[in-house]
């Protein structure tokens, strides 16, 4: 679950990083109340779940609260990156000596936790890591966890001054802490900046937490923000489905985690670009399949124009064919498809499975491959 950076400076907060004060504003006149209340020149930062704020007009300087109204009306206006913009951050702006970057993120490669810290903070790091990899520092941590002394040899190379170095450093273990204890899989602050006085404060906070542990944070559902959700992925969390939308064209409904990785690799080794990835899981449910049909066209819309075909593949072992089969008979009962479906079911009750399509005048086949490029195959001929 991504938070919004106003959420993301309550969770720092709590963990005592220094951040500048600021509130959140869902109106122009709450904006200027915010101003008025921290005097002089604030920043206004649009909340929206999307990079790139700053280049789309989102984050904006006012040195009074009447010029805070104004900033705050235009960036509520905006739409970033397909996300209406419904409330800004108003915070006391800083004067900036330097700027760095300060990360923590989970390696899945490696299975651990990967400090990322870099002296050109305030930029797109990704591009730093492609045109220059060698300024962006990289430390596993170990299993022990980030030690003091860890961090002080982290942060020495990057601040000369023995006092910034320091403050450094403890920033970065409190910043581990958050990301440990808050079972995040990204905890991030870019910029983190010097001011002039020499203070080193957190000018920002990216986190994404790991759903997989809502259970231990019941104060999670309070920052859900269902409005940056698709409405496919709202029905998908609803339905205890896994689901990621992507941007291609064929919907893919599978069941396990690494079936569906397989398939999207079939589907882009042949030609093709799949749609999404959603994970029925292994129980023998009909109304997941029903739940998962609906998922896919309800979020049928991708910028490559839609989704033009959709691909079951069924490997199954504890899932039924045959209730699948019901699944999706079911479904199309109740709301026929505009595209084409191609299915391919194999495993435990399959030929009662395929005898329950062919009653419904459908069809499925055994091979994975031949599916998958039937499907593709599918797609191209609405798109032609």
């Amino acid at each position: 679950m991504n938070l919004h950076e106003y959420q993301g400076r309550e969770l720092f907060a709590r963990y005592g990083l220094p951040m500048l004060p600021g509130q959140v504003a869902g109106t122009p006149e709450e904006a200027r109340d915010v101003a008025t209340s921290l005097g002089g020149t604030v920043v206004i930062k649009a909340q929206v779940q999307a990079g790139g704020r700053g280049k789309a007009g989102g984050v904006k300087l006012a040195s009074t609260p009447d010029e805070a109204y104004d900033k705050a009306r235009d960036i509520l206006s905006l739409t970033i990156k397909g996300l209406p913009v419904r409330r800004v951050l108003v915070a006391k702006a800083a004067d900036i000596a330097r700027e760095y970057y300060c990360a923590i993120v989970l390696d899945r490669e490696k299975k651990a936790p990967l400090v990322m810290l870099s002296a050109e903070g305030g930029v797109d790091i990704e591009e730093v890591a492609r045109v220059a990899p060698e300024k962006l520092i990289r430390f596993h941590v170990p299993l022990e966890g980030l030690r003091p002394y860890m961090a002080r040899n982290l942060m020495r190379p990057l601040f000369p001054d023995f006092q910034q170095a320091s403050q450094a450093a403890d920033i970065l273990l409190k910043l581990y802490r958050v990301y440990t204890e808050s079972d995040c899989s990204l905890a991030e602050i870019n910029p983190l900046a010097v001011t002039p006085e020499g203070r080193v404060l957190a000018l920002d906070a990216k986190v994404v937490l790991d759903d997989n542990a809502d259970f231990r944070h019941k104060d999670w559902e309070a920052w859900r923000d269902p409005s940056e959700e698709t409405p496919g992925a709202r029905l998908a969390r609803a339905k205890g489905l896994s689901y990621v939308k992507l941007d291609g064209d064929i919907g893919c409904i599978v069941n396990g985690a690494g079936l569906a990785m397989a398939t999207m690799d079939l589907i882009k080794h042949y030609g093709g670009e799949p749609a999404n990835f959603l994970d029925i899981g292994g129980s023998s449910n009909p109304e997941k399949v029903t739940a998962a049909l609906k998922i896919i066209t309800t979020d049928a819309s991708t910028s490559n124009g839609g989704v033009r075909a959709i691909l079951f593949n069924i490997f199954g072992g504890i899932t039924r064919c045959d209730d699948v089969a019901n699944g999706i008979v079911a479904s199309l009962e109740a709301s026929p498809l505009t595209v084409p479906l191609v299915i391919r079911l194999t495993g435990t009750n399959e030929e009662k499975a395929r005898q329950i399509l062919k009653d419904h005048g459908l069809g499925a086949t055994t091979s994975m491959d031949e599916a998958v490029r039937m499907v593709i195959e599918k797609a191209q001929e609405v798109t032609a």
